[in-house]
């Protein structure tokens, strides 16, 4: 058992989903009818997708909001696979706790938004700057609940890298290979809201962690880049 209490080998973690009434079954992934070796990318995957893809579209709220928050897509190779860093975040924190994310935060003044996730990633994680190559940027994601919006900055790294979590912000550093996030079976969709107007959100069954929310999002932007299956859907 985890300290949590969640069985190691376990799928799902001890995140709360605040899942409304009627709620509805969604689509599977774009990717589910991929092979398994379509499934399994490397870097040189990554790069070319950010390479060749399109510009990440901005948030309706960015007009408004001067002022962003930044997170870290943060991807590197080992056994000949593409894997991203994300984190799980502390339990003492007073918002979020326990959600997986990727290492971000929110803009300081004079900052752009590489600068912002660069240095988060940084103290979260301690991920020196210089060791990573910024490719490209996601889709930037309005948030709900804030009214603000989310920068998703993306980078490769040339090694694994020796991480080191903040116990006032992290509790686990979470090194996910890319295989797995795109295995469907690991893979749900769920509509939330009332008729006309629902919305899907999207999540990542992981072991230990359920991945859901904005991260959801931005991984399925993500992975719907790099394996060139319709990456506008829905997000």
């Amino acid at each position: 058992m985890s300290g949590d209490g969640t069985p190691t080998n376990a799928r799902g973690g001890p995140q709360r989903i605040p899942r409304p009434p009627g709620t509805k079954r969604g689509q599977p992934p774009p990717w589910a009818h991929l092979d398994p070796e379509q499934r399994r990318v490397n870097i040189d995957d990554v790069v070319r997708a950010f390479a060749s893809g399109r510009a990440p579209r901005p948030a309706l709220v960015e007009r408004f909001r001067p002022r962003a928050s930044a997170v870290l897509a943060a991807l590197y190779e080992d056994g000949g696979e593409a894997h991203v860093v994300l984190t799980r975040r502390s339990r003492h924190l007073r918002s979020h706790r326990w959600e997986v994310a990727f290492p971000g935060g929110r803009q300081d003044e004079g900052e752009d938004a590489v600068a912002t996730a660069l240095r988060e990633a940084n103290e979260e994680v301690a991920l020196p700057p210089d060791k990573v190559e910024v490719i490209g940027e996601l889709d930037h994601l309005a948030t709900i609940s804030s009214g603000s919006f989310i920068v998703p900055v993306v980078g490769v790294l040339d090694a694994p890298p020796a991480l080191t979590p903040n116990p006032a912000e992290v509790e686990r550093v979470l090194h996910v290979p890319l295989s797995e996030l795109l295995d469907p079976q690991h893979f749900r969709e769920e509509r939330w809201g009332l008729g006309p107007v629902d919305r899907p959100i999207y999540f990542f069954e992981l072991v230990g962690d359920t991945v859901w929310g904005a991260t959801g999002a931005m991984l399925v932007d993500l992975l719907g880049r790099i394996t060139g299956t319709d990456p506008e859907r829905g997000i």
